[in-house]
């Protein structure tokens, strides 16, 4: 993006930090002590807050950070140096920082999760276009969280979504999600075993993965080929691109031949033996999606993503009954309702829940039982940050109707694989499973301040030349 290195002026009321970005220059609100102290344990010394790099981390002032580490939760030594069982109060979700993060073409939001034992969680928030509007969602819903034991997933999840009693969508989901994640990863950490452990168990030891982001050039034949030749070249048995341009609901003739031709040229380049994911983002009517999907067949996609707008379930099973080839649906729904309406037509059977979009992991779990009940398997959506990929991972190793998981790794900026610990690019079209506790990854926090949010980093989709990404093409150049 030209210029974008350039500070640019803050919006009003929007004060800009140093890069890592926590937007609200004051401390949280207070948080009462929660009535069933039997649960949740005392919240005694009221609210402190602690100045972080451009914004407030709210604590509770309860408990030294740390006192217990090393130690089994509820037992202490002796003088015998056998343990004995203690009367202990439970961890409690102390404080939260969240951080902006300025991916060129996606604003990524970060959060991480402190408990008055010293542990962190790390979670992810990334809403392409309201990033900072999650934040700000993560911030307004702190009194629903901030108190409770992290394995609370579930109360957790009712506070931020039932009690609050208004449906915030997609954002409201991801704040949810943020949250319930971080607070996974702390219970892992806690117990020594890795989030799929708590999830049911592992079993596979390695997890397929497709390629997607690859296809940052021009809208060619010649140009998507030399792109997929280079992605097979590095391993990849699958790969996933949106051959459509900026067509919405119809598309004239020359644009559907060239989509088409884009299609075969990618065929032709990688071969019979690596499958091909289309992707559709919403975009077309019934009839222009059952004819393009008559005229891709020949080519044998894996899958037809989202042909049709994910909101006209009518339209999406009317769909996915004619295509001859397979389509794949479910990153936008927000709840297990949603799923319900869509696996009761028996039509669809490659869903793709987009954790974000439920509240976390706990309910993407759900939705992999209820699938696998209709014969489904599911693709969990990944188009994120690094938090987000090890979620992905830490779901495909524990879902027996897995299928394969989306990756953009190796295909963001490079920067993006320094800011984790132990970041993680497949191998081969697979990557092992680790063992690691809670969700294997933490973050560089300081590394983060490199690459400050900027308002601009946007993906607009079905604008001219949108594949380049963090470049696009001029406005009136199609």
């Amino acid at each position: 993006m030209a210029g974008r290195g350039k500070r640019r002026q803050a919006l009003p009321g929007l004060g800009r930090g140093a890069g890592v970005r926590s937007r609200a220059s004051r401390p949280l609100p207070g948080h009462p002590a929660d009535p069933d102290r039997r649960r949740f344990g005392r919240v005694r010394g009221g609210v402190r807050g602690c100045r972080r790099r451009g914004g407030w981390t709210r604590k509770l002032a309860h408990g030294r950070p740390g006192r217990h580490a090393g130690r089994e939760p509820g037992a202490q030594r002796g003088r015998s140096g056998r343990a004995r069982s203690v009367r202990r109060s439970p961890v409690k979700i102390t404080g939260v920082t969240t951080y902006l993060v300025g991916n060129p073409w996606k604003n990524w939001l970060f959060v991480r999760v402190d408990t008055d034992e010293g542990i962190h969680g790390v979670g992810e928030g990334t809403v392409n276009g309201f990033s900072a509007t999650v934040e700000t969602a993560i911030r307004e819903l702190a009194d629903a969280y901030l108190g409770l034991e992290p394995s609370q997933v579930e109360l957790l999840y009712q506070r931020m979504v039932r009690d609050v009693y208004t449906d915030g969508g997609q954002i409201h989901m991801a704040a949810v999600a943020a949250i319930e994640v971080a607070c996974w990863d702390i219970v892992g950490k806690a117990a020594g075993k890795p989030v799929y452990d708590l999830l049911g168990g592992r079993v596979r030891s390695e997890i397929p993965v497709y390629a997607n982001g690859w296809y940052r050039t021009d809208r060619s034949p010649e140009s998507f080929a030399d792109r997929a030749r280079d992605v097979v070249g590095r391993g990849y048995r699958a790969l996933k691109f949106d051959p459509f341009g900026a067509a919405w609901r119809v598309m004239d003739r020359r644009e559907e031949d060239l989509s088409v031709a884009i299609v075969a040229a990618v065929r032709d380049a990688v071969g019979p033996d690596v499958d091909l994911m289309i992707e559709a983002h919403n975009r077309f009517s019934v009839s222009t999606a059952l004819r393009v999907a008559d005229r891709l067949v020949e080519h044998r996609p894996a899958w037809l993503e989202e042909p049709v707008h994910h909101q006209h379930l009518g339209a999406m099973v009317e769909v996915a009954r004619r295509s001859p080839i397979p389509v794949a649906t479910g990153e936008s729904l927000t709840s297990l309702g949603q799923f319900a309406d869509l696996l009761a037509h028996d039509a669809v059977h490659i869903l793709q829940p987009e954790p974000l979009n439920l509240g976390g992991l706990w309910r993407t779990r759900q939705v992999a039982a209820m699938a696998d009940a209709h014969y489904a398997v599911v693709a969990p959506h990944n188009a994120q940050g690094p938090v987000c990929g090890a979620m992905s991972r830490q779901l495909g190793a524990c879902i027996p109707n897995f299928y394969v998981q989306e990756s953009f790794d190796e295909f963001n900026e490079d920067w993006t694989r320094e800011i984790a610990d132990r970041p993680v690019i497949p191998v081969d079209g697979v990557v092992q499973v680790s063992d690691d506790p809670g969700l294997g990854i933490d973050l560089d926090w300081e590394r983060l301040a490199a690459h400050p949010y900027e308002r601009e980093h946007v993906l607009h989709l079905f604008s001219p030349g949108w594949e380049r990404r963090h470049e696009p093409a001029p406005v009136g150049d199609g």
